[in-house]
C-alpha cells in the first residue's frame, strides 16, 4: 500500500474505504468488482491501483485498517468490561453504532471476511492473526453473569446477539436513510428482551 493514501482528504479516504467495505460485504472477494468499487467511490481505477496496487492489496488494506480502527475505538470507548453482561452489550451497541456512522458496512465486511472461501482473498489477509471477534471474546469473558444463572452457557446468548445484529444490519442498511439510528433502536429492543428472558425469576 502507498502510505500517501493517508495524505488524501479524509472525505476522499472514507469514500474509498466505504466503497470497498460495501462491495466486498455484499459480494465476497471473488465477485466484488473493482469497476463497481471505483464507480461508488467516484474515483478512477488507476487511482485505486496507484494506492493499493491491485484488488488483493486493497482488500488486505481494508481488513487491516478496519480491524485496527474497530479495536482501538472500542478500547477507547469501553474501559471497564468487568460489569454486568447486558450492561456491557449496551455499551458495545452504542460504540458500534458510532463506528457505523463513519463506516456503515464495517461489521458486514468483517462477517464476509470470516466466511470468505476465495483463496486469493484469504492469502491477502493471512498475516492478520488477531481478529475483532477475538477482541470481543476477551472483552465479554470478564463480564458479570451472576444475574443470569438460568443460562448455563452465556456464549450462546452472545451468538444469538451476533446473528440478530447481522440480520438487522442487512435489513436497515439497504435503505440508507436514518439507517444507523434505526439499527441501534432495534438492537436495543432485542437486548432488552434477551436480558429479561435471561434474568433469574
Amino acid at each position: 500500500m502507498n502510505e500517501k493514501f493517508f495524505d488524501l482528504k479524509k472525505e476522499k479516504q472514507d469514500r474509498m474505504i466505504n466503497a470497498g467495505l460495501r462491495i466486498f460485504a455484499l459480494n465476497g472477494y471473488r465477485h466484488a468488482s473493482t469497476d463497481e468499487i471505483v464507480r461508488e467511490a467516484r474515483i478512477s481505477k488507476g487511482l485505486l491501483f496507484h494506492y493499493f496496487v491491485n484488488k488483493s492489496g486493497y482488500y488486505a488494506f481494508l481488513y487491516d485498517y478496519i480491524t485496527r480502527y474497530t479495536t482501538l475505538e472500542i478500547n477507547s470507548e469501553i474501559r471497564n468490561t468487568a460489569i454486568d453482561y447486558f450492561d456491557l452489550q449496551d455499551q458495545i451497541l452504542e460504540t458500534e453504532s458510532h463506528l457505523m456512522e463513519t463506516y456503515p458496512f464495517l461489521f458486514l465486511f468483517l462477517e464476509s471476511v470470516r466466511l470468505e472461501e476465495d483463496q486469493e482473498g484469504l492469502d491477502s489477509i493471512e498475516q492478520q492473526s488477531r481478529t475483532v471477534a477475538d477482541y470481543y471474546a476477551d472483552m465479554l469473558a470478564g463480564t458479570d453473569t451472576a444475574s443470569y444463572l438460568r443460562i448455563n452457557d452465556i456464549s450462546k446468548i452472545t451468538e444469538i446477539i451476533r446473528y440478530i445484529k447481522l440480520e438487522v444490519m442487512r435489513e436497515t442498511l439497504i435503505d440508507r436513510s436514518n439507517a444507523i439510528p434505526r439499527y441501534r433502536d432495534k438492537i436495543a429492543g432485542y437486548l432488552k428482551i434477551l436480558r429479561h428472558l435471561a434474568a433469574n425469576l
